[in-house]
């Protein structure tokens, strides 16, 4: 344990601190979503695309179960992200009666496309913005916030 961690903050302190983490974060969640084209998708599609690109290729039913919904609606949701040519299915080889939900390369680009401009502002408001002392400061209060989240 650390010096710092030995002292208390007081649990008011603490919970003003946690309402402040939270709307930075928020507001910098927002600003960076505005960096990039998300076109139309509604929050729902977005979220089936991350899973995609993070699991792999799956079937709706296995995407509604993770997405802690039912089957019925994915459908819509597996509908509309095909039609837009970001979806495509493939009979499952060991279950034809199953189809295999992939990412098309059209979606792929359009995701490090995003996620480049989103990398570009916050790289350039960080040295706009930030003395390199402050840009110094960031850096170990980011390895505080990872300290908050991870396990």
């Amino acid at each position: 344990m650390n010096r710092q961690s030995s002292q208390k903050v007081p649990p008011s302190a603490a919970r003003a601190l946690a309402g402040e983490l939270r709307a930075v974060a928020g507001k910098l969640k927002r600003r960076l979503r505005e960096q990039a084209d998300a076109g139309d998708l509604p929050p729902s599609q977005v979220s089936v695309l991350l899973r995609l690109e993070k699991d792999g290729p799956a079937t709706a039913s296995s995407l509604a179960r993770t997405e802690g919904m039912r089957p019925q609606s994915m459908g819509p949701i597996i509908a509309a992200l095909e039609r837009a040519g970001l979806v495509r299915g493939s009979p499952d080889p060991g279950d034809g009666r199953q189809t295999i939900l992939s990412l098309t390369e059209a979606c792929r680009i359009w995701i490090d496309e995003g996620r480049a401009a989103r990398q570009d502002w916050l790289s350039r408001t960080i040295a706009a913005r930030l003395s390199p002392a402050e840009q110094q400061q960031l850096a170990s209060t980011i390895a505080l916030l990872r300290r908050l989240v991870d396990d």
